[in-house]
């Protein structure tokens, strides 16, 4: 049977993504969402590298193109309505966030409501991503 044979029972939305969670394989840390389609959900498997799509630049994204921060696929899962995928990855470079901290889930709300960040910044974008 292939590999990606099951793509087809995802339940993508109207544009034909799905959202995909990614997660620390080690130690579970929520890493970053993103969107995937076919073509990146099949890519992914067959790489073993997070490949999603970019809404904003409406193409592909390879996780780590430009930066080096790729994410090694460890294991892959579907939610039980198959409308949302669980990534578990090995993160390479240490920083999944396009900011330049591990996680993307850095904005935190404290007991007053305002919000604090929490996490050091691993890399300066300006110097890693030269739009």
């Amino acid at each position: 049977m292939d590999i990606t044979s099951w793509i087809d029972s995802v339940k993508f939305d109207g544009k034909g993504l799905v959202p995909a969670v990614v997660q620390d394989a080690d130690d579970g840390a929520l890493l970053m969402v993103a969107y995937m389609n076919k073509e990146a959900l099949t890519e992914t498997l067959q790489t073993k590298r997070g490949v999603f799509f970019s809404r904003s630049r409406n193409k592909l994204w390879r996780k780590g193109e430009e930066s080096g921060n790729v994410q090694e696929l460890k294991s892959m899962a579907l939610d039980c309505d198959k409308d949302c995928v669980l990534i578990k990855v090995k993160q390479i470079g240490g920083a999944a966030c396009h900011t330049g901290r591990r996680s993307c889930f850095f904005h935190h709300v404290q007991e007053d409501g305002a919000l604090e960040i929490k996490g050091e910044q691993l890399f300066d974008p300006q110097k890693i991503y030269k739009k």
